[in-house]
């Protein structure tokens, strides 16, 4: 008996149950070698009789998988899509696309946006012509924006005498400040990466050499290589960086040793804890001490300014190099000594921010003082303090007194 040889070499044949948005449903049986586009036209063909006279009717349906809610591709085989014997699948018509606007919708539309554009500087001066004029200084707005910064850092240096005269009758201040000065110790500014060390040293550089290169390239090692091959024949360039000596090194070493002696010598343990306590104060001062940008340092200097200038106009415009530029060529006001100065503790604003609930509390928190001292020398680092849960809401009192007051 003859079989014809497409039948011997048939696939499998998978029932497939096929439902539509009509909600027709019908069992088709195909093989699983048939193509998605030939599955979708037996189903055409079922349900929407004489549709595929029209041969845009196939491309305007799709055939989705129910199950995954896939949306099968035409050119795809059923075992291709990896469609299962009595799976069920969704005939969907296609959306139409969006006509395309006519000229008259389009002249309509660009009519519509012109008449929600902004007025220009014509229209604003016809329009308020009428109403009457109310001289408005602006200068006077941007002198109290800089006044809040000014009276902002005078008020940090009044309210961290009152907070080390409030830490200093705790019984506990001495512990606190040494687990305070320790978390000084993990600064980022002093680290250096080791990685990145590690990677410079292994390809030749000297470490002391690679350690600067790190600082002035914000720990980058590629910008650090360039920076070391461009200035390997610099005679300066084991020279330490503008701002930090090796005297600094040495200094913190004579407080740690003038610590470390004193003590025994003190007649009272009151006095003592008070000596101890006074040099933790200087040490975390000294810590929080403004660092120039080594790079806005070398940058100006390169136009001639002093080192000592320089750094005085990086410190007065937190460490901003433009408005330090502008600083330095200008009438250089105010001057570093006026950044020491603190606010009238018998102003009304200084006795608000004592006043304050918020504030009195703060000002017996360790953290608090540190918060103080480092905006004060870091004003940048502002933002962390100000979104740190334990100096977040003191900073946002002392901000709401000093605009309340200003107002009135």
């Amino acid at each position: 008996m003859f079989v014809q040889e497409e039948k011997i070499f048939a696939g499998k044949v998978l029932r497939l149950h096929v439902c539509t948005m009509e909600g027709a449903e019908w069992l088709e049986e195909v093989p699983e070698d048939t193509t998605v586009e030939k599955l979708k036209e037996r189903c055409l063909k079922h349900c929407v009789p004489g549709s595929l006279e029209d041969p845009k009717t196939v491309t305007h349906h799709k055939l989705i998988h129910a199950t995954s809610e896939k949306v099968l591709t035409d050119a795809k085989t059923v075992l291709e899509e990896n469609i299962q014997d009595r799976d069920v699948l969704l005939l969907i018509k296609k959306r139409a696309p969006p006509p395309l606007p006519k000229m008259a919708d389009v002249s309509a539309e660009e009519k519509r946006k012109q008449e929600q554009k902004a007025p220009d500087k014509d229209a604003i001066l016809k329009a308020t012509a009428n109403l009457p004029s109310r001289n408005v200084d602006r200068t006077v707005a941007h002198h109290n924006m800089r006044d809040f910064q000014t009276e902002l850092r005078k008020i940090l240096v009044s309210l961290i005498e009152v907070a080390q005269k409030l830490l200093a009758l705790n019984p506990d201040a001495v512990e606190l400040f040494k687990k305070a000065n320790a978390m000084l110790d993990e600064d980022e500014e002093d680290r250096v990466d080791e990685i990145a060390l590690r990677q410079l040293t292994e390809m030749g550089f000297p470490e002391s050499r690679a350690v600067k290169a790190l600082r002035l390239n914000h720990m980058s090692v590629t910008q650090a290589m360039e920076w070391l091959i461009e200035h390997a024949d610099d005679p300066a360039v084991d020279a330490p960086l503008p701002g930090q000596t090796p005297s600094e090194a040495t200094a913190e070493a004579g407080a740690s040793s003038t610590e470390a002696t004193a003590g025994p010598s003190s007649e009272a343990g009151g006095e003592e804890a008070k000596d101890e306590l006074t040099e933790i104060f200087k040490k975390i001062r000294r810590k929080r001490e403004f660092r120039p940008d080594p790079r806005a340092v070398i940058a100006l200097m390169e136009m001639g300014f002093d080192e000592k200038e320089v750094v005085d106009a990086l410190r007065v415009n937190n460490n901003q190099q433009n408005a330090a530029c502008e600083w330095l060529l200008g009438d250089r006001k105010p001057s570093p000594e006026d950044l020491d100065k603190g606010i009238d503790t018998n102003s009304p604003l200084f006795q608000a921010i004592l006043e304050n609930p918020v504030v009195q509390l703060g000002l017996t928190n360790p953290k608090t003082l540190l918060a103080f001292e480092d905006m004060l020398e870091n004003p940048l680092n502002s933002t962390q303090w100000m979104n740190d849960p334990e100096t977040g809401p003191v900073m946002l009192q002392i901000s709401r007194i000093f605009q309340t007051l200003n107002r009135t």
